[in-house]
């Protein structure tokens, strides 16, 4: 997968979790987990590079907060717009 997209799972109309794909190879997998900010865990592959982000508190989420975590891993940041879907219910 060479781009990152956003799933959302939704609980009676609202946000529950949700999980930023990042860009990484077909048959990587979740190896080792780091807690970042606040409602952020990074998967990591076994090479050691970053494939998605979980977020346990998508209310709570904001742009700034996600996106010094992508800065910090070397992938690219999002857009207000990329994260809708967390904000649409």
């Amino acid at each position: 997968m060479k781009n990152s997209y956003l799933e959302v799972t939704f609980r009676h109309g609202r946000p529950l979790a949700a999980y930023l794909y990042l860009p990484r190879q077909p048959k990587d997998k979740s190896y080792r987990t780091e807690r970042v900010e606040p409602g952020l865990v990074i998967d990591y592959s076994r090479r050691g590079n970053p494939i998605g982000i979980e977020i346990t508190a998508p209310a709570k989420l904001s742009t700034t907060a996600l996106n010094r975590v992508l800065r910090r891993l070397g992938v690219p940041t999002v857009t207000r717009a990329d994260l809708a879907p967390l904000r649409a219910a």
